[in-house]
């Protein structure tokens, strides 16, 4: 996959990417968000073995944002049933997150996955915690179905909660015209 917007590009990760990977799946800061404040330490091999048996698939698929030509985050989309799709997406320069490139991005896989790929929804989840992250998925239109309590457990023992959003093709249509 390969789609460009502006200053935007959202791309195939290839084993090339396998190290910055490795490097973003092991910051703690960066894996917080997701339950994991130490990181997940992930080898570069590791993720190389992922990255070549993973996007066998084109309803899967490991993404790289970049932002002005230079790789800012990252993405993901699988297919859990013919049409659902789940996704995430994580901005991990710290420097580029709030200035509205996630929301673009998301737009933009939103998008391909609905008018490429066929999908009829996409969900996600996020961290109660992670407010930021609600408040942009509800900005493109993904609405709360659950809320699960105490439904994971972070590294150091912590229980979470999480907000499930789903998406349907129809609310999408409906949102994005004027």
């Amino acid at each position: 996959m390969y789609i460009e917007q502006g200053n935007l590009v959202i791309r195939d990760a290839t084993v090339a990417d396998a190290e910055l990977l490795c490097s973003w799946w092991n910051d703690g800061a960066v894996m917080a968000h997701a339950g994991f404040p130490k990181g997940l330490g992930i080898t570069e091999q590791e993720v190389l073995t992922q990255l070549q048996t993973g996007t066998d698939s084109e309803r899967k698929g490991r993404l790289i944002l970049e932002i002005d030509g230079t790789p800012a985050g990252e993405m993901s989309y699988s297919a859990v049933s013919e049409h659902v799709a789940e996704i995430g997406i994580k901005i991990c320069d710290f420097n580029q997150q709030n200035k509205a490139a996630g929301t673009r991005c998301l737009g933009m896989l939103i998008r391909y996955l609905f008018e490429a790929q066929g999908f009829h929804k996409i969900i996600l989840d996020t961290n109660l915690k992670n407010t930021r992250a609600q408040h942009v998925y509800e900005k493109v239109g993904f609405r709360k179905i659950a809320v699960p309590k105490n439904a994971w457990t972070v590294q150091h023992g912590e229980l979470q909660t999480f907000i499930d959003y789903e998406l349907s093709l129809a609310e999408w249509i409906q949102g994005s015209l004027p």
